[in-house]
């Protein structure tokens, strides 16, 4: 019986090692696959019986068998590509999507857009992440992602932010006159804002010293855009005052009059707010408009208001959010990428087409923002490389072929001795 248990262990050495070149040869074919981990196997002995019972000691093995499979998940490399969709992880976590077969996860980031406008992976599974709300702020409703704003709406202006300097040296004698109003202004400056049709137009503000650390402002808009207004001629819209203290800094702003009144289907009386900054009664700096001995210069004006556009592009950014660019220049947050984090990655079962489903040993899936809980980074226009090393591959590869041979030795060893037990009765 010594001799047969000896082939049969070294049966279970040759079975144990084409498991293991399966393995290898595995995780060499998926070189190039992106997202891909390789796997490891993981051998322990077998017992057949001790000669000293539970005493211990004098113990004969009985070969080896494939105690588990164990995918690595090691950080693999991240490769640069043209595609703004292709997104990969540094870190931990896996991306969540939805299919025909429920909801699985993967570390394969090649996705697209399809005729639905719903972000996919190759195999048409929906990549799943946290929605965003009308003013594109991200919240916890977790959909699928996609593009259902291919047009954003024209927005009226309703801010315009003024940054500049006034001449403290300027003359105070100086008065203006609305017919004349760019030889009788210190100083004068524009912004293009819109009306609730989206369409733009050309508001010049003026600015006279009335007295010491005082100013007047006045917008004016072109009298062939305002209802009532001559061509060629400017209208006032909006007025109002500046005080600066002895520092040179705005200490208070007023706004006397505001109402817009544009032609061409826009909605009458538009109130633009004109914003000099943070003024000192207001408990601000007041050092966004000042009033010091140099020239009045303009150094920055903003509005918040747009003419209608049409999505132009898409891109994600470093926290895996989508953001819709439109031709006006807008830029509206759509969806975060959701990530999901396992305590036991490990345990997770393979479905094949780059993807895991959770099961028992894996536990159950905690879905996040990416750079949360532990959770890894999402980078833009990169994907995440095979963790196969060809080389190491190649060594396992002849590290188990030479074990194959070991182990085919014991079975030809034992057989030998076999055919000298059966020759003894012919001698």
């Amino acid at each position: 019986m010594g001799i047969l248990s000896s082939m049969y262990t070294g049966i279970t050495g040759l079975q144990g090692q084409g498991e293991a070149l399966a393995i290898y040869g595995d995780n060499i074919a998926n070189a190039n696959t992106t997202g891909f981990k390789t796997s490891r196997p993981e051998f322990q002995d077998v017992v057949a019986k001790s000669l000293k019972g539970m005493l211990g000691g004098n113990q004969i093995g009985r070969g080896t068998r494939l105690a588990a499979v164990n995918p690595i998940f090691a950080q693999g490399s991240i490769v640069q590509t043209e595609s703004s969709t292709d997104l990969a992880i540094s870190g931990d976590g896996f991306f969540v999507v939805n299919g025909q077969d429920g909801r699985s996860f993967t570390r394969n980031g090649q996705f697209h857009f399809d005729k639905d406008g719903k972000l996919i992976n190759a195999d048409g599974n929906r990549v799943q992440g946290f929605q965003a709300d009308e003013n594109g702020k991200v919240t916890s409703k977790m959909s699928d992602i996609g593009v259902d704003r291919s047009v954003v709406d024209a927005k009226k202006t309703s801010k315009v932010n003024l940054f500049m300097n006034l001449d403290l040296r300027a003359d105070k004698l100086l008065k203006f006159d609305p017919m004349k109003p760019e030889q009788t202004a210190h100083f004068a400056t524009g912004a293009t804002v819109y009306d609730s049709a989206g369409s733009p137009h050309v508001v010049s503000v003026f600015f006279n010293k009335t007295a010491d650390g005082e100013w007047t402002w006045k917008a004016m808009a072109k009298g062939e855009e305002i209802t009532g207004g001559k061509p060629g001629q400017l209208l006032e819209q909006a007025t109002g005052k500046l005080k600066f203290d002895t520092d040179g800094r705005l200490a208070e702003q007023t706004t006397d009059k505001n109402a817009f009144n544009f032609s061409k289907g826009a909605l009458p009386d538009q109130k633009i707010e004109f914003n000099f900054g943070d003024d000192k009664k207001t408990g601000g700096t007041g050092l966004s408009v000042t009033q010091y001995g140099t020239n009045s210069e303009a150094y920055k004006t903003t509005q918040d208001g747009s003419t209608a556009g049409t999505l132009a592009s898409l891109t994600f950014n470093d926290d895996g959010v989508l953001a819709a660019i439109y031709s006006n220049g807008e830029s509206v947050n759509l969806a975060q990428v959701a990530l999901a984090k396992f305590e036991n990655p490990e345990g997770m079962f393979k479905v094949g087409q780059n993807r895991f489903r959770e099961s028992r040993n894996s536990g159950q899936a905690t879905i996040g923002a990416p750079q949360s809980g532990g959770r890894g980074a999402v980078s833009s226009k990169t994907i995440e490389s095979s963790t196969t090393d060809i080389a190491s591959e190649f060594i396992n590869l002849m590290t188990s072929q030479r074990n194959f041979q070991a182990n085919s030795k014991v079975i030809s060893t034992a057989d030998e001795m076999m055919q000298e037990v059966l020759a003894l009765k012919r001698n």
